[in-house]
């Protein structure tokens, strides 16, 4: 039986009444204003050209109850890479951000705080759209859970599940996690001893968060209706979640069998949430509104979503490994029972430690991601955290480890090969690119050997979604050019002062500068600043720095750059003088 048969015929058996995705009774009040409600989709002339889908990449929207720590940077930066990279290969990309504003957590912060819940979230929520500004982002939406868009785009969703028959309401009892929002059954639940204390205390086994036992009627989604439907899927897309572990770990818990999920609360336990459509007396489920987020902006229940304009189905979700339940089991249950497009893959990382102790804000075991960057740069640390952080396993935050990074990276690898190639008298980067376009020697014999091909070499990187194999391999072209430079010496070279020896410095320089180029243009989705500046520096002109031009000889025409007014235009290096461009990455004030 296929995925389609099973779907449907676990609907008939609990869809009380037959109705499409955009007939739904109730509609939301902008909806009624302006005639938008969900409709089938638009049927287009066979002669107009379809619009390309946006590349659609989000990052998960980040639980306001407490400030920002590295660990959030970290997952800003990974999705950001992923989506500047597409847009290096010329595809149009869509990167969707935000701050989860509701639930118990955020009720308990805010009064805490002794502040209304909405201004606690308005004061927590600009500092991250702070950190996504700081950390250079380049998000086009940033959504807020406290939106009127999203509320009605969480009750229209609300109300067809429940038309549909997945919806319904009964007393429950669980295993409740404040921390988690959420039920846990018995079988996930164990007992634990806090060894500062000494208390015993029942705790989540896949969080280690405490657990208390609640009783209260609330609406249920049959979740365990969509069990053999999702095994279908995972079958069918057997790359669905990345790292191919966690694939089999949700398989696993799936197979292992599924209980129908909570997915409200009452009013005189949560009031700071969305309402149950036609019932006050009940609050939407945090994560069910908080899910919805990646389809509002999208342009749920817009016509605009289901032609995909917007952007879904989503690319790529991008989260921590913590939340993957959520989103690789609730997420696409929720959209199988709607018949809506499910993300194409689901990219879960692992996480910052310090101290060897996962980064929590709870625990306060945290770094501050504004003085980290104030102290090592913004590239440089969305460089370090591509280079170090973990996909499958964690990695340890570490002060001396970033000060590793920067002088064996940068400041040793990437800005002494700049320093090297353009800050001298002694040759010219501009003679050497001529001398090459004009055939003094063969282009393609390029005697760094990392160089040829590394542009497909991180592209199958970026498929894997490993970001971090890919930095990895322009780094090895970077050091592997050093190495050239040291071992051909072509300062010594150019002593002889013959024309025989004038040409072979050309043909080190212009090899040495290519894959300087190279890397530079596949640098500029880790580090868009500093990619940016080599690029200048080099001459290499704004329209020749995408994907197709990261090959040897695939451009000849640079070298040349442009200086502020005063100044004489002239090639890289010979024109200008040693330290003429100064140090891309100076010395770090404190290195410890």
């Amino acid at each position: 039986m296929n995925l389609n048969t099973l779907t449907s015929s676990l609907r008939r058996s609990f869809r009380p009444r037959a109705k499409v995705l955009w007939t739904s009774d109730w509609v939301c009040k902008s909806c009624r204003i302006n005639s938008v409600a969900v409709r089938p989709r638009a049927r287009f002339s066979s002669t107009k050209t379809p619009m390309e889908k946006p590349y659609y990449i989000t990052t998960p929207i980040f639980y306001v109850n407490a400030a920002p720590h590295v660990g959030h940077l970290y997952t800003m930066v990974l999705t950001d890479i992923l989506k500047r990279f597409q847009q290096l290969k010329g595809r149009p990309a869509i990167l969707c951000t935000g701050t989860d504003e509701h639930g118990m957590k955020i009720q308990q912060a805010a009064s805490l705080s002794d502040e209304d819940p909405k201004e606690f979230c308005d004061r927590v929520s600009e500092t991250f759209k702070q950190l996504a500004a700081r950390a250079d982002l380049s998000y086009d939406h940033f959504i807020r859970t406290t939106d009127p868009d999203h509320k009605e785009a969480v009750q229209h969703f609300w109300q067809l599940l429940q038309e549909r028959g997945y919806i319904y309401e009964k007393k429950h009892e669980g295993w409740y996690s404040v921390s988690d929002e959420t039920f846990y059954p018995s079988s996930a639940i164990e007992k634990r001893l806090d060894p500062a204390t000494g208390r015993t205390f029942m705790a989540a086994q896949e969080t280690g968060k405490e657990v208390e036992w609640t009783a209260e009627t609330n609406y249920h989604f049959r979740l365990s209706a969509l069990k053999e439907p999702l095994l279908a899927f995972y079958k069918q897309n057997p790359n669905f979640v990345v790292p191919a572990t966690r694939m089999r770990d949700i398989e696993r818990w799936v197979t292992e069998g599924l209980e129908d999920l909570s997915v409200s609360r009452p009013i005189n336990r949560l009031t700071w949430g969305i309402r149950v459509p036609n019932d006050e007396t009940q609050t939407i489920y945090v994560w069910l509104d908080a899910l919805v987020n990646y389809i509002t902006k999208a342009g749920f229940p817009s016509a605009s979503f289901f032609d995909g304009v917007a952007g879904w189905p989503a690319d790529v979700h991008v989260i921590g490994k913590d939340i993957m339940r959520f989103h690789c089991i609730y997420w696409p249950a929720f959209l199988l029972a709607l018949d809506l497009p499910l993300p194409k893959q689901v990219l879960t990382h692992a996480h910052w430690t310090l101290g060897h102790s996962k980064m929590a804000k709870s625990t306060g075991n945290v770094v501050n991601p504004f003085f980290a960057m104030d102290r090592f740069g913004v590239d440089a640390m969305r460089f370090y955290l591509a280079h170090d952080g973990g996909i499958t396993d964690d990695a340890d935050y570490a002060n001396a480890n970033i000060v590793e990074r920067y002088r064996k990276c940068l400041s040793g690898g990437l800005g002494n090969l700049l320093q090297r190639v353009t800050g001298t008298k002694v040759w010219s980067v501009s003679e050497a690119v001529e001398a090459a376009a004009k055939g003094e020697f063969e282009v393609g014999e390029n005697p760094i050997e990392a160089v040829h091909g590394v542009g497909g070499v991180v592209d199958g990187h970026f498929k894997e979604l490993n970001p971090r194999a890919g930095l990895h391999e322009i780094m090895r072209v970077i050091y592997d050019t050093n190495k050239y430079l040291q071992t051909t010496a072509p300062w010594l070279i150019a002593k002889s002062g013959t024309p025989s020896s004038e040409a072979e410095v050309r043909r080190i320089i212009f090899h040495a500068s290519e894959a300087l180029r190279v890397s530079a243009i596949l640098l500029q989705p880790y580090m868009p600043t500093k990619a940016a500046q080599i690029l200048d520096t080099l001459g290499v002109e704004r329209g020749r720095r995408g994907f197709g031009d990261a090959v040897v000889g695939g451009d000849l025409g640079y070298g040349r750059v442009k200086v502020v007014e005063g100044e004489r235009e002239g090639g890289v290096g010979k024109k200008k003088g040693k330290g003429a461009y100064g140090t891309i990455f100076p010395p770090l004030a404190v290195e410890e």
